[in-house]
């Protein structure tokens, strides 16, 4: 049963939002876009109900970003961005809810997402992607909790595998490589929150799920990101959605100008609009 509630708007303007947010670039084994000085970016859209328009130097990015996208990682050069971040329809003249100067760092493989704190505060973090050699016959598997919603366990064909994780925090581990019947539930419960879903563990890859959406709106759900090449050491590192979750905006890898180096640090909320419908 899905219990909507009215959506109120927060507007700001560019000067009244202010977004710090650093990544650690480690040096990952192997990879193309390290090779050639490159980044390899990709961007996940988080945040129910609000969809964005995202510049760069002027020019527009990725127009009507929407909710649940994944955009394909790209090679990115090295260099400072300006990045605008308007709210649908806002931009290019209108004030932007999000401006900054960026410089980015050459070598990282990363995935910044805008999504939900566990509040239901629009916030962004960027995470590093473990591009490292997984043992043969070994697939490493990565969850993400980016949902306004409490912590949860993750059980795979009904076993806990991951327990206690919390917004916006990762846990990762290495299992055998196979398709596992994987959910999520309110952690130390049984109370089912997401799923179940067939997830393909394939053999030397990082398959890493996302666990985004709002509890409270009732649209909790899951988005995956494959990374490949890892079962030894690649000449390439490949980075993409699996099956048909794939989505394909290039330009979007911009976004990684929100990483550099150091922890992550957010001094900033996401200031545009977000609205929320209540009904009974």
């Amino acid at each position: 049963m899905t219990n909507s509630r009215s959506r109120k708007t927060a507007t700001a303007t560019a000067g009244a939002c202010v977004l710090s947010l650093a990544v650690a670039v480690p040096a990952f084994a192997g990879g193309t876009a390290q090779e050639d000085g490159k980044a390899s970016v990709t961007v996940f859209h988080g945040v129910p109900g609000l969809t964005v328009d995202v510049y760069a130097n002027g020019n527009e990015l990725i127009p009507d970003f929407e909710p649940g996208t994944l955009t394909e990682p790209r090679p990115l050069n090295p260099g400072t961005y300006d990045i605008q971040v308007f709210a649908d329809g806002e931009g290019p003249d209108g004030d932007a809810a999000i401006r900054e100067s960026i410089e980015i760092p050459a070598g990282a493989n990363a995935t910044l997402a805008a999504h939900l704190d566990a509040q239901g505060t629009p916030v962004l973090t960027a995470f590093v992607n473990d591009t490292s050699e997984v043992p043969a016959g070994q697939s490493r598997l990565t969850v993400r909790h980016v949902a306004a919603a409490p912590a949860v366990d993750v059980r795979a064909d009904g076993e806990p595998v991951i327990e206690g994780l919390t917004n916006p925090n990762e846990k990762s581990l290495e299992v055998p490589a196979g398709t596992v019947n994987a959910d999520v539930v309110l952690a130390g419960t049984g109370t089912v929150a997401i799923g179940p879903a067939a997830l393909d563990l394939a053999e030397g890859a990082h398959t890493i799920v996302y666990a985004w959406g709002s509890a409270e709106d009732d649209n909790l759900a899951l988005k995956t990101q494959t990374i490949s090449g890892m079962d030894s050491a690649p000449n390439g590192v490949d980075a993409g959605e699996s099956g048909a979750m794939a989505a394909g905006n290039e330009s979007a890898t911009v976004w990684l100008a929100w990483g550099t180096t150091g922890a992550v640090a957010v001094a900033g909320l996401l200031a545009a609009r977000r609205r929320y419908t209540r009904s009974d």
